[in-house]
């Protein structure tokens, strides 16, 4: 089964799991399709712990114990949905070597006055994608010192599209001269998706997509005027930060770097003697409040030096952005090991702001179950950011069923399919 031949629907087929395997905790969740509405109804939610050599910086290390927390947080999940059987699947994917950029192609028509039709609009996608594949091909190169590595297209939407400098939603029967199409693509290594379509296969998942996660929850937000939205989105989970930067309604890229949640247990771990699942509850008891003054102001200054370092992997994310133009203001922040209250302080500090390029004084934020668009949830369980990446795992499936007739997202999709084939 190719990983993206079946992104399609069967009309029988309303029940989807959304599937996040985190370096902590595998979280299932199963949502069912209301086609009419274009919404997904949250049915059913399983969070199973990692066992600690499951997964290392968002990667897969022992797959028969992924698939044995996978299993069982289905299983949680299908007990509380009341359902025995859920075929269709869609999972998330992260890790340093997942790479998510925006591309842009300027193309100069021969002759203005002709109206642009599907071939030749198929012919400026082919030509982005070209020129995105191999400018990934190159920073994975430069970044790893292999230049063979072998990756795979998991995501793609057009970001921008104008005309002799006007924006367009479609620009089919459009006259004009000047083409500019911009088109976000992310990568991942074959090694990591290999993983990923075994453990789907072993648990018997029909996958209808594997999507770049950052990419997932920065798509999962929608305002009255997108056009005119910009943002940051800054998902730390156990054992990556993913950073994904949205200007002008349109995602143009992600950033992700090896540092999350557990280097903090970790460190709880090694300055009180504690076992890791022990210091694990002591962070959490510290995120909530729940420690006396005494311990929680050990703790505090344990993590100050921990949270200048995550900060400077957030600034070295955020500098390839500010290379063109000023930085989104809004800071959004979800995931586990955002609860922890140095993060947010630490982005709210003066002197890192100061140190980028932003139009104003970051407004930083959570990210809520509520935010996320299209995804009601049933079940009472969804009630906090380290939620959001599943959530945006099931809107992003729904996005692409809505969107799949759309004239540029079909051209988009069948490029990629073309490029898998390629």
């Amino acid at each position: 089964m190719g990983f993206f031949s079946k992104l399609f629907w069967k009309r029988d087929a309303d029940l989807v799991l959304a599937l996040d395997i985190g370096t902590e905790v595998v979280k299932a969740l199963i949502f069912r399709v209301n086609r009419d509405e274009g919404l997904g109804v949250v049915v059913g939610v399983g969070r199973v712990t990692q066992k600690i050599g499951n997964m290392q910086s968002g990667a897969v290390t022992d797959i028969s114990g992924v698939i044995t927390s996978a299993r069982e947080a289905i299983s949680l999940a299908k007990n509380k949905a009341g359902v025995k059987r859920v075929e269709k699947s869609i999972i998330g994917i992260a890790g340093e070597l997942v790479k998510g950029t925006t591309t842009t192609v300027h193309y100069e028509r021969v002759n203005p006055e002709m109206h642009i039709e599907i071939p030749e609009l198929k012919m400026i996608i082919h030509k982005v994608q070209e020129k995105a594949y191999q400018r990934i091909k190159r920073q994975l190169a430069w970044e790893t010192g292999q230049t063979d590595i072998d990756v795979k297209l998991i995501n793609a939407a057009i970001v921008d599209v104008r005309i002799d400098g006007y924006h367009v939603l479609n620009p089919v029967n459009f006259q004009g001269r000047d083409v500019s199409m911009s088109v976000f693509n992310a990568y991942a290594p074959m090694i990591h998706l290999g993983a990923l379509q075994t453990i789907a296969d072993e648990l018997d998942l029909d996958l209808i997509s594997i999507a770049a996660e950052p990419y997932a929850v920065a798509r999962s937000i929608e305002v009255e005027d997108m056009l005119d939205f910009s943002a940051i989105f800054i998902d730390v989970g156990g054992g990556t930060t993913d950073v994904a930067v949205v200007r002008n309604g349109g995602l143009e890229g992600t950033k992700m770097f090896a540092l999350g949640g557990r280097a903090f247990t970790k460190r709880l771990a090694q300055e009180f003697l504690l076992s890791f699942d022990a210091a694990e509850q002591m962070k959490i008891a510290y995120a909530d409040g729940q420690l006396s003054g005494e311990e929680s102001a050990r703790i505090t200054a344990l993590y100050a030096d921990d949270c200048r370092v995550w900060l400077g992997g957030i600034e070295l994310s955020l500098l390839e952005f500010a290379e063109t133009d000023l930085l989104p203001s809004r800071i959004f922040l979800c995931g586990g090991g955002s609860a922890l209250p140095g993060i947010k302080q630490a982005l709210m500090s003066q002197e890192w702001a100061q140190g980028l390029p932003f139009a104003k004084q970051p407004q930083v934020g959570f990210l809520q179950p509520r935010d996320i668009a299209r995804i009601t949830d049933t079940t009472g369980e969804l009630n906090s950011p380290r939620d959001i990446t599943p959530i945006g795992l099931a809107n992003l499936a729904l996005l692409d069923h809505i969107e799949e007739e759309k004239i540029l997202s079909g051209i988009l999709r069948r490029s990629m399919e073309s490029l898998e084939r390629g």
